[in-house]
C-alpha cells in the first residue's frame, strides 16, 4: 500500500494584490511556514505561473521547482479548472465566463474555445516538463441548463451534449496521454461531469480514454446527497487527484438541495473550512489508502464563516493527522506460525 502525499494547499482562493499573496515564491514562503509541502498551481494568473514559459522551457520549469524545493515544497499540480470551463459553454453562461478568457478573445464564443483548447495542450507539455503525472480541471458544460427534467428535455438532447463534449476533449486527452499525464475532472456542478453518471458517459463516448480521470472532492457529493464514500469504492481506479474540502447539509422546512436561490451563507448546502462540516474524513483519508491512492491531499479552502488564513492554518495539522502512514505487516504477524503447502493439505485432511 502507498502512502497519501501532504498536506498540499491549491491556491487559487488565496491570490491577492497584497504579500504574501501576490508572487509564488512570497505566497510558497506563506505556506511553507504552515506546514504544507506542496503547492497547486492555477495557471491563469501570469504574476503566479507562466503557462507559456512552462511549455516552451525547461530552464524555467528548473528555476521554479528549484526554488520551491528550497523551501520544502513540491508542484502537486497545475490547475486549469477556468480554461478547462471554456473548452465547453452552454450560450447562456457567455457573458458570466468570458471575463475567465483571455481579453483578445473574449465576445467571441469560437476564438474563446480554440484559445481554452490551445491552453489546455500548454498545461499537458508544462506539466512534463515540471515531471508531473497528474492535472486538475474543470470539463466545461454544454446540458447543465437541462439537468433538471423540466420542461421535458427532447429526446436525444443530452446525449448530443455528450457527444460534442467528448468530441471536443478527446485531442485534448491525447496531448495529456502524449505527455504522460492524467486529467483529473474535478466533479463539480455546473459542470457536464458532476457525479459518476455523468462521468460514466463521457468515458463511454472517449472510449474510456485512460487519460480521462477524477479529481475527488466530497463536498460536492455531500451537496448532492451522493454517498461520497461508496464514490470511492466504485470509481477509485480513475481517481488521481483529491481536493480535502468540507461541506454541509442543513435542509428544512424553507429550502433544501436548490438552495433557494440565497446566498452561500443561508444555503442549506454550503461548504465549511475543515473539521466545520459533516464530511468523515477519517473514512475517506481511510478508503483512499485502502485503494492505494498515491497522490497528494490537497486543501480546497472555501468557506462563507472563516477568514481563509484562519482556514488555511487549520487546514494543514488537518490533513496531517488525517493522512495515514499505511502498514508494511500484517498486525497478526506475530502469531504467524509459518506455511507450506503440505501442511495446507493436512489441515484440509487431504
Amino acid at each position: 500500500m502507498k502512502t497519501i502525499k501532504g498536506p498540499g494547499i491549491f491556491l487559487a482562493q488565496f491570490l491577492g494584490d497584497e504579500a504574501p499573496f501576490n508572487s509564488l515564491e512570497s505566497i510558497a514562503d506563506w505556506a511553507a511556514a504552515l506546514g504544507y509541502k506542496g503547492l497547486q498551481l492555477p495557471t491563469s494568473n501570469a504574476r503566479l505561473f507562466d503557462l507559456e514559459a512552462a511549455a516552451d522551457s525547461q530552464d524555467y520549469c528548473d528555476e521554479l521547482t528549484g526554488m520551491l524545493a528550497a523551501k520544502g515544497l513540491a508542484i502537486t499540480e497545475l490547475s486549469t479548472h477556468l480554461q478547462g470551463q471554456l473548452v465547453a459553454v452552454h450560450p447562456a453562461y457567455d457573458l458570466q465566463f468570458d471575463g475567465f478568457a483571455a481579453p483578445h478573445v473574449r465576445g467571441n464564443p469560437e476564438a474563446r474555445r480554440q484559445w481554452a483548447v490551445a491552453q489546455m495542450m500548454l498545461a499537458a507539455k508544462a506539466s512534463r516538463r515540471l515531471g508531473l503525472i497528474t492535472h486538475a480541471s474543470f470539463s466545461g458544460a454544454l446540458a447543465w441548463p437541462y439537468f433538471y427534467p423540466w420542461p421535458q428535455r427532447p429526446a436525444g438532447l443530452v446525449e448530443d451534449a455528450f457527444d460534442e463534449l467528448a468530441r471536443r476533449w478527446n485531442p485534448i486527452l491525447d496531448a495529456f496521454d502524449e505527455n504522460g499525464v492524467d486529467i483529473g475532472f474535478e466533479l463539480h456542478p455546473g459542470e457536464d461531469l458532476h457525479d459518476g453518471a455523468t462521468f460514466e458517459m463521457f468515458l463511454d463516448r472517449v472510449g474510456n480514454h485512460p487519460r480521462a480521470n477524477i479529481l475527488y472532492d466530497p463536498s460536492h457529493f455531500v451537496l448532492q446527497q451522493l454517498d461520497y464514500l461508496q464514490f470511492i469504492d466504485i470509481y477509485h481506479e480513475r481517481i488521481k487527484c483529491f481536493h480535502v474540502k468540507d461541506a454541509e447539509f442543513r435542509p428544512n422546512g424553507r429550502v433544501g438541495v436548490y438552495g433557494g436561490y440565497q446566498g452561500w451563507v443561508d444555503r442549506p448546502g454550503r461548504f465549511r473550512s475543515l473539521g466545520d462540516g459533516q464530511v468523515d474524513f477519517t473514512q475517506v483519508f481511510s478508503k483512499m489508502a485502502q485503494y492505494d491512492f498515491a497522490g497528494w491531499a490537497v486543501l480546497e479552502w472555501e468557506c462563507a464563516l472563516k477568514h481563509p488564513e484562519q482556514g488555511a492554518a487549520e487546514g494543514a495539522p488537518f490533513i496531517d493527522r488525517h493522512i495515514i502512514r499505511v502498514t508494511e505487516r500484517a498486525f497478526d504477524n506475530f502469531a504467524n506460525s509459518g506455511s507450506d503447502r503440505s501442511l495446507n493439505a493436512r489441515l484440509m485432511g487431504i
